[in-house]
């Protein structure tokens, strides 16, 4: 006697043949990337200047989570997009070149691509859409090449050493400057990689991202605003780090400067960017309400 395949049946063995194809994908970028991301955890993310890298991994790992039932959602009835297969290509060639020549942007990077890839593959352009943005965070997880970071970190200690002397001189506090040495009293302090570096730009651009993906506002004129200004907001937020180093190790001395109150200035740097992401949000905010209010009246409405 034949037996009958229901429609109930039919959708059950399509969702458990979709669960063991994400299984199979799990395990495999498993097996390519845990030996990768274990060197990265005992070596270069345990460096001030590459802290952020787990802190990035574990909330791009949390986005994909959120934005996974919609991504299934929207995709679901939805074909398979070939342009899958290059971009598979593509990030597998990148794994392969990185991996054996110990490049770290393409091996940690492939991972970006691959993961774009499958997303293609399995589930279509759909589910791409909706995982974009953790995709896109997870950049800021990929170590960038030293000679990069070194041209480019210099001239960014020398503006925020700049801007803090500025400050603290107008101030009144007794201070000079030399290149990235700060003299503050009978102290001198070095401004730092981890101070005013690119990668600590780098970590307060993913957190004004975070945020500005999180909040998600109406308004295009805000979004575009907000993204543009988390730039100087980051370099704000490294100046008043340094100065608060700066005035630490001025008025308790150059063990609390470089002891526990020098972790406590890293919370500060974090905490004084997220204040003021929200403070110029709050600021553009009420410009749009004032424009929105103006406009309404010169066409008559009354809001």
């Amino acid at each position: 006697m034949m037996k009958m395949n229901t429609p109930y049946s039919a959708e059950k063995e399509a969702a458990q043949l979709a669960l063991y194809a994400w299984v199979i994908v799990a395990l495999g970028l498993a097996a390519m990337y845990i030996p990768s991301f274990t060197d990265l955890f005992r070596g270069l993310w345990r460096q001030d200047e590459q802290a952020h890298g787990p802190i990035v991994l574990a909330i791009s790992c949390w986005l994909f989570y959120r934005k996974w039932p919609e991504a299934m959602r929207l995709s679901e009835g939805k074909s398979a997009s070939v342009w899958g297969w290059p971009v598979f290509l593509l990030g597998l060639v990148f794994y392969v070149v990185g991996r054996s020549q110990d490049i770290l942007i393409l091996e940690i990077g492939s991972l970006v691509w691959l993961i774009a890839a499958l997303l293609l593959l399995l589930r279509g352009s759909a589910a791409l859409k909706a995982q974009w943005f953790p995709l896109f965070f997870m950049i800021f997880m990929i170590p960038l090449p030293s000679p990069f970071v070194d041209a480019v970190t210099m001239p960014m200690k020398m503006a925020v050493s700049y801007a803090a002397e500025t400050v603290l001189y107008g101030a009144g506090y007794p201070i000079a400057r030399q290149g990235v040495i700060l003299q503050i009293g009978q102290y001198k302090l070095l401004v730092a990689d981890a101070c005013a570096g690119l990668h600590t730009l780098f970590t307060l651009e993913a957190l004004g991202l975070l945020y500005l993906n999180l909040v998600r506002h109406n308004s295009a004129f805000r979004n575009i605003a907000l993204a543009t200004l988390i730039v100087p907001i980051s370099f704000t937020a490294n100046v008043i780090r340094v100065m608060v180093l700066t005035l630490i190790t001025f008025h308790f001395g150059d063990e609390a400067g470089q002891g526990f109150l020098h972790g406590f200035a890293g919370m500060v740097l974090f905490l004084s960017a997220l204040l003021l992401i929200i403070g110029v949000d709050s600021l553009l905010q009420l410009f749009v309400t004032v424009r929105n209010k103006k406009a309404l009246k010169q066409s008559g409405i009354q809001p």
